[in-house]
């Protein structure tokens, strides 16, 4: 009697082996990932470094609030990954790939069957997932960062609060040597009492040091009809004014003093509306020109990280004695001309030239270039297979 069959392990189809990924398409998503995160974490400390002396200046100038630096430099980080993660893409497919030629593992890849179309597959598994998460960001997570931030703005110009004055607190004036003091404040920080100025200022004309201190019992804080100007608004004080050495100080009453804030950075133009809008409300009014480049624009970020990555597979040949960053120049250039041509593009349609094309006139061409590269890189060996059957 036969023994009975426990278990048969059935063959498996064609369409399930294409999709079943195999050790080596896991080593080069691996690399391949691996490569990229470590661009994205280079590229965002660069853009961080910049952006954080560019809002330290901003600090100092009295036009944001200190308390703010921190938050202001994650949204804005986040904003900026439409631009730094398809760059990212580039770099990481470009070193990855780079490096199986320059420590010989792609002729081992040959060897074993697997040229650099075979490299596709891997590629795709990665690619596809970041441009899913790079749309997520372009479609929402960006706008809602900019947004956040403008209120963010908005909320710390309409309160001393936010401002960083505290009850029974000197603080030292923004953008000017002096300190300010409040006795009370009102829980919305537009209100208070007991205020103390004092602020040191050299005259232009005589050099001389002069001093000025100012004192009101109450006031409150408003704005210009435009929204943008900010004062602060004394009520029922004095003012003390002179020069240091001299005894021809002047006192002074006043029912009312206004004095001018430096100017905010709230201030939005068209575009910055544009660009934290929902993309649902840029939707229902896609007939306007700049609407429709923004939404272009927001699509053009997960199209080039499919684009860019297709286009380093082949940038990322070179010889094992090459230098190891020889093609990354080549891969930069070709990548600020790529972004140099989508603001063109941006540009144009928001003035309503060839609106109808879109962006795809400039993504097209570079899909086209990369599939021609790598069908040339995909003939090369076999030219050579049939050049050494031959002899």
């Amino acid at each position: 009697m036969k023994p009975a069959i426990v278990s048969e392990t059935p063959p498996s189809s064609p369409s399930r082996r294409f999709w079943r990924p195999r050790i080596v398409d896991r080593y080069l998503f691996g690399e391949i990932a691996l490569a990229f995160l470590a661009a994205v974490v280079v590229l965002v400390l660069v853009l961080v470094g910049g952006t954080f002396a560019d809002l330290m200046t901003k600090i100092a100038r009295g036009r944001i609030p200190a308390e703010l630096l921190f938050t202001l430099l994650g949204l804005r980080s986040v904003a900026a990954l439409t631009i730094l993660m398809p760059l990212a893409v580039l770099i990481g497919v470009l070193l990855a790939c780079g490096r199986l030629w320059r420590e010989s593992e792609m002729a081992v890849l040959r060897s074993a069957g697997i040229g650099p179309g075979g490299l596709l597959r891997p590629l795709l598994a990665f690619l596809l997932p970041a441009a899913a998460l790079l749309a997520l960001i372009a479609f929402w997570l960006a706008p809602a960062a900019d947004r956040l931030g403008q209120h963010k703005l908005e909320e710390a110009n309409r309160s001393l609060i936010v401002a960083g004055l505290e009850p029974g607190r000197f603080v030292d004036l923004p953008g000017r040597e002096g300190v300010l003091y409040v006795g009370e404040m009102s829980d919305d920080g537009t209100r208070f009492a007991r205020m103390f100025i004092e602020s040191e200022r050299v005259d232009p004309e005589t050099g001389e040091r002069r001093i000025d201190v100012i004192t009101a019992t109450h006031g409150f804080l408003y704005h210009d009809a435009d929204g943008e100007g900010r004062y602060i608004a004394l009520q029922d004080g004095f003012r003390v004014e002179g020069r240091f050495g001299h005894d021809d100080f002047r006192l002074m009453r006043f029912a009312r003093n206004d004095i001018r804030l430096p100017d905010s950075v709230v201030g939005r133009s068209a575009e910055d509306e544009l660009r934290a809008a929902p993309t649902l409300a840029l939707l229902r009014g896609a007939d306007e020109p700049g609407v429709r480049a923004e939404l272009d624009w927001r699509l053009a970020a997960p199209v080039a990280a499919i684009v860019l990555g297709l286009l380093a597979l082949p940038l990322a040949r070179s010889n094992p004695r090459e230098p190891r960053y020889a093609r990354l120049l080549l891969a930069l250039l070709a990548w600020l001309a790529y972004y140099n041509l989508l603001l063109i593009g941006r540009a144009w349609i928001a003035q309503d030239r060839f609106g109808a094309l879109g962006l795809w006139w400039i993504h097209v061409p570079a899909l086209l270039l990369a599939a021609w590269m790598l069908w040339r890189e995909h003939r090369l060996p076999r030219r050579r297979q049939a050049a050494e059957g031959a002899t």
